[in-house]
């Protein structure tokens, strides 16, 4: 009677012996610290892709400080030209001043959000700050623009300011 070695079993090793039982353990150990390998590695990958995103948001919103410092001199800038008679000498360096401004500004991510009377009111965007009877807007629409409010890079940096229309 012939006996068929076993086909897992290593050349040379006989079925029982302490040896099979030896190698099969450290197969089993290689398999592990393969998986462990494998985990490790994705995490360290995973790390890297979060680093990576806190990097780009650090990058977007370093001027966030600064930018929001510069709103009220938006503001006053723009209230000063709206008083300024048009005949006035210095208005037109003004007005050139603040166009420098608000290029700079959205060069670095900064826009505007100045909702014109009509404009549905996104309260996303925009803070009621009072409502009033107008016949010439739809109920709930915008119907004054109290102060421009700003957008950095997708994110509410100021809620524009306004009137919301009401009937009775």
């Amino acid at each position: 009677m012939t006996t068929e070695p076993m086909q897992d079993a290593e050349p040379g090793l006989e079925p029982g012996d302490s040896r099979i039982d030896e190698v099969e353990a450290l197969k089993a150990e290689v398999e592990q610290l393969r998986a462990e390998s494998l985990l490790e590695r994705a995490d360290l990958d995973n790390q890297r892709k979060r680093l990576a995103r806190e990097l780009d948001l650090a990058r977007r919103f370093a001027n966030e400080r600064l930018l929001a410092e510069l709103l009220p001199l938006f503001d006053s800038m723009e209230a000063g030209l709206a008083a300024a008679p048009q005949t006035d000498p210095l208005r037109e360096g003004l007005e050139l001043t603040l166009r420098q401004l608000h290029r700079i500004a959205e060069s670095n991510g900064l826009t505007e959000v100045a909702p014109q009377p009509g404009d549905s009111f996104d309260p996303e965007r925009h803070q009621a700050i009072s409502t009033t009877q107008d016949e010439g807007v739809p109920p709930g629409a915008v119907a004054q623009l109290f102060q421009k409010g700003y957008v950095l890079n997708e994110r509410l940096l100021r809620p524009a300011l306004v009137v919301v229309a009401r009937h009775d």
